[in-house]
């Protein structure tokens, strides 16, 4: 079994895949920074100063015992409360459509870069082919 599973983890394909899924990671969260640090702050001055991340509604009550702010999103939460995060979804879309069309350009990119090979040249009929061929049709023409 150990030298099954040696086989199968040394193939090329799964290897492919486990570098991929390592800089995807990565990559998500060079992504995640882009929109939290540099495109959500835009947005948000567009708006009017609104800060999406920490949009919510309440759903349920405040417990007694909580103390802080009636607005902090990750403290009400870590409190128990149950909250609608719509700016976090909104977060996570924004995430999504960027990573997409990143991932997109890079395709394109690649598809432009490995162009498929050109298919080489026809090979010459060779003389005896050609003869034979010439042969053939003038028998077909004469009805023989």
């Amino acid at each position: 079994m150990i030298q099954e599973f040696k086989a199968f983890i040394s193939r090329g394909n799964v290897l492919d895949l486990a570098v991929a899924v390592i800089i995807g990671a990565a990559f998500g969260k060079i992504v995640a920074s882009l929109t939290d640090d540099i495109i959500m702050p835009v947005i948000g001055a567009i708006t009017g100063g609104i800060d999406f991340s920490s949009n919510f509604i309440r759903l349920s009550a405040i417990p007694a015992a909580y103390a802080g702010s009636p607005d902090d999103y990750a403290a009400l939460k870590k409190a128990g409360v149950v909250l609608l995060g719509y700016g976090s979804f909104l977060t996570a879309v924004i995430n999504f459509l960027i990573l997409a069309f990143v991932i997109f350009m890079l395709v394109r990119v690649a598809n432009k870069a490995i162009k498929p090979a050109e298919a080489p040249p026809a090979p010459a009929t060779p003389e005896d082919v050609v003869l034979l061929t010439e042969i053939r049709d003038l028998l077909k023409s004469r009805g023989a």
